[in-house]
């Protein structure tokens, strides 16, 4: 057989890593569209406006499509841990099953009820409770992602623990401190708001194409007024969250934060951020970049003194503080290059958002036709439905990325959380096998939306029933078990 460099590290790293970015193409889709569905429900509960109630069926399929492939991709992603990382399922069992049991038990039970009942009961229950089901869903997603964002929080910045002389394996000795987290509270409103603005910016990009076939104009430009006013709104929110985050990661995680800024010496008090740079990542040094006076402390400190620890002092004090533990030939770089760029994208796009957002709405005016005439706006938001995917990839990556090499931060390394008995047969077939799975279903999913979008709000009566349909063949209405 052929040598191809293939090792059982990569390979798992790889596989996880797959299934991680495309479960979490869909998680903040779905949770940004329950958020938006249920906004233009209320909006109809409100006003008594039949359209909003026709927007929120209507963008409503595309959170079932969303949220069903995101189940599915979860599943696979839980077996993992048990398949492919059981020597970190060991290490870390009894602080991770607390929040995945809550999260399953909990919040995904409530998701996954109210949403049956928002799915199946248009015009069987008053307005306002109907919408009522659809903000349960909305708050059993974001439930959901604490509980998860929970663990993944334990990950970056392990608190309240012990580790059991016996085993070797950490132990829970407060929950409390495991929900308090910091790292949890600096993550989860980013992750939240970015899901919404990721929902946001589907829908309006989803409406430009639309209002550029000038198709349903009325109900495509009150989708992209939600849709735009939402978007603004929780893109600043991102940005000054997401500050907060980046800031917390100064102290928590040095090497994360310096990469992100391009840094392998120590800052000086001129505080200069590059904007762009070319690294030698094998030499640890950075070859060129163009830099501004005084940006990174002002990003840093929210002042224009101070000083940050670029990697290379970051990697000695690394050394010192854990070779005793983990041995002198540990490498605590992280990839320079992904979390830099990865990072710029994230901030640049939080920017183009909030601006899109703005000149949006100006165009899109109540009672002024200027968003019609302004295709080169329209084709540029339609294309811009595609970024968020882009974006929360480039958050995942530098929250994840920049844990290297742990993946318990300084207490388990990656290399030994993998599992001892594992292939690279069984792990070279699964890779092949889910990447051809993720791919059909990813492209079915496109497929409906489009589908979907083309049909139009009319495709169906607006009461739940196809045109085929009366409410007569209602199958729980009395007549329904009457076989005579």
């Amino acid at each position: 057989m052929l040598n191809l460099g293939l090792d059982i590290l990569g390979l798992a790293r790889f596989q996880f890593g797959m299934t991680t970015v495309f479960h979490f193409f869909f998680v903040p889709f779905s949770i940004g569209l329950a958020f938006v569905v249920a906004v233009m429900e209320t909006m109809y509960a409100i006003k008594g406006d039949k359209d909003y109630k026709k927007m929120a069926q209507f963008w409503g399929k595309m959170f079932l499509y969303s949220f069903a492939v995101g189940v599915v991709t979860g599943i696979i992603q839980e077996f993992q841990f048990g398949m492919n990382w059981s020597e970190y399922s060991r290490f870390m069992g009894d602080i991770f099953g607390a929040p995945l049991a809550i999260e399953a038990l909990a919040a995904f039970f409530l998701e996954s009820t109210f949403i049956g009942m928002w799915m199946f009961t248009w015009d069987r229950f008053n307005k306002w409770v109907h919408t009522l089901f659809i903000w349960l869903v909305m708050f059993g997603s974001s439930l959901s992602a604490l509980w998860i964002l929970a663990a993944n929080s334990f990950m970056q910045n392990p608190l309240g623990y012990i580790i059991n002389q016996k085993t070797g394996h950490v132990q829970m000795v407060s929950f409390g401190k495991v929900v308090g987290n910091p790292q949890l509270w600096n993550e989860f409103p980013h992750v939240i708001f970015g899901a919404f603005v990721t929902a946001a910016f589907v829908i309006a990009g989803c409406s430009a194409w639309r209002l550029l076939k000038k198709d349903h104009v009325t109900f495509y430009r009150k989708s992209l007024n939600v849709a735009l006013v939402i978007g603004l709104i929780f893109s600043l929110g991102s940005i000054a969250s997401g500050d907060l985050q980046t800031r917390y990661l100064i102290n928590n995680q040095p090497m994360k934060f310096a990469a992100m800024e391009g840094l392998y010496k120590n800052s000086t008090n001129k505080g200069e951020w590059a904007a762009v740079s070319g690294f030698d990542t094998k030499q640890h040094k950075t070859t060129w970049s163009v830099d501004v006076p005084y940006v990174l402390n002002l990003l840093s400190f929210h002042k224009t003194t101070g000083t940050v620890k670029g990697m290379n002092q970051v990697n000695k004090d690394m050394h010192a503080k854990y070779d005793k533990k983990f041995g002198s030939d540990m490498n605590y770089y992280v990839p320079t290059k992904t979390l830099f760029w990865s990072f710029r994208i994230m901030a640049g796009a939080g920017a183009l958002f909030a601006l899109l957002a703005i000149v949006g709405l100006i165009f899109n005016r109540k009672r002024s036709q200027l968003i019609m005439k302004q295709r080169w706006f329209l084709y540029i938001l339609g294309l811009c439905l595609w970024l968020p995917f882009v974006v929360n990839t480039a958050g995942w990556f530098v929250t994840e990325f920049g844990r290297y090499p742990w993946i318990v931060y300084g207490l388990l390394t990656i290399a030994d959380a993998v599992s001892p008995n594992v292939s690279v047969a069984s792990l070279l077939t699964t890779n092949i096998v889910y990447f051809a799975m993720f791919a059909i279903m990813g492209l079915i999913m496109i497929i409906l939306c489009h589908r979907t979008l083309k049909a139009g709000p009319d495709a169906e009566n607006t009461d739940g029933y196809s045109a085929g349909d009366t409410k007569e063949l209602d199958p729980y209405s009395k007549g329904a078990f009457n076989h005579d």
